[in-house]
């Protein structure tokens, strides 16, 4: 397959949406994005004000007139599906199935979560309580919203962090409607070694043996402030941190992910000046 050329990528970065939602897309063109990830509410509180018909329309016609070609939503960070905490799991399932309700009077085909820590039961029960939350999701989601499992780095008790554990959650919820948002950092930080073309190659073949590649979706490319296997989550710019410039020439030469939306989560910087530089980095590893 002949090597993609950068103008092609959907490649962008996570933009606020201060001032409302349809900010987005000016925040998008300002750094030349074809693809963007956003909140739809606060991600910090757990209450929101329902979207409003204004500012749907007002969405949907700043979508229409941009350049951007995929937009995914984050969920709040506040959820956690596989909380032992009755209260605090169902105040998880409302505020999800709220997500995904935003998603569906946007527009917007997918939302990212990640899958929740198990706060001391164990990954097993953890696990369970999860699967239990989504099959609650499930029997009152939006059909054509696309829920997006993103892999962790196994910070504290968090869940995901090995590809194993994302294919029995899709594994034990067939009815579901699910894809994986592959997160660099993450992966890196959970013991996947994507610093060499060889450590990326091997990491991949074993993301296809467990889940599959057709059920990657989008690709969050951070780089790692912390080495290999620490299971910390930290963030650096992309080719800067311990994850290199090797990992990423690999991936974004990889013909079979030239299609799928690849976003940067780093700090954007003044004037965008951090996420200007990131997205040229990455555009010329392609074009190089």
């Amino acid at each position: 397959m002949d090597q993609v050329k950068s103008s092609a990528l959907l490649l962008g970065a996570h933009v606020s949406i201060a001032g409302g939602v349809e900010q987005a897309f000016a925040r998008a063109e300002a750094i030349a994005a074809t693809a963007i990830q956003i909140f739809t509410r606060n991600a910090s509180r757990w209450q929101a004000k329902p979207l409003t018909q204004e500012t749907i329309s007002a969405f949907h016609a700043a979508r229409q007139q941009s350049p951007v070609q995929y937009v995914a939503v984050h969920d709040s960070y506040l959820i956690n599906l596989a909380s032992p905490d009755e209260r605090l799991r169902s105040k998880s399932i409302a505020a999800f199935l709220d997500e995904m309700q935003r998603c569906a009077q946007l527009g917007i085909e997918d939302l990212v979560m990640h899958p929740g820590a198990h706060v001391g039961q164990g990954s097993a029960a953890g696990l369970k309580t999860l699967v239990g939350s989504f099959r609650s999701i499930f029997a009152a989601a939006p059909e054509q919203v696309r829920v997006l499992v993103e892999n962790t780095a196994g910070q504290g008790s968090c869940l995901g962090a090995r590809f194993e554990e994302l294919a029995e959650i899709f594994s034990r919820l067939p009815q579901g409607n699910f894809g994986v948002c592959f997160d660099s950092c993450h992966a890196f930080a959970a013991g996947y070694d994507l610093a060499t073309a060889e450590g990326y190659a091997a990491t991949m073949a074993e993301f296809e043996r467990l889940i599959g590649l057709k059920q990657l979706r989008l690709f969050h490319l951070n780089d790692s402030k912390k080495p290999l296997g620490a299971r910390v989550d930290r963030h650096d710019h992309v080719g800067k941190g311990k994850i290199g410039p090797a990992g990423f020439l690999a991936l974004m030469r990889d013909p079979r992910f030239a299609a799928l939306p690849k976003i940067i989560e780093t700090p954007g910087g003044e004037n965008h000046c951090h996420d200007l530089e990131n997205l040229a980095f990455l555009r010329g590893l392609v074009d190089a």
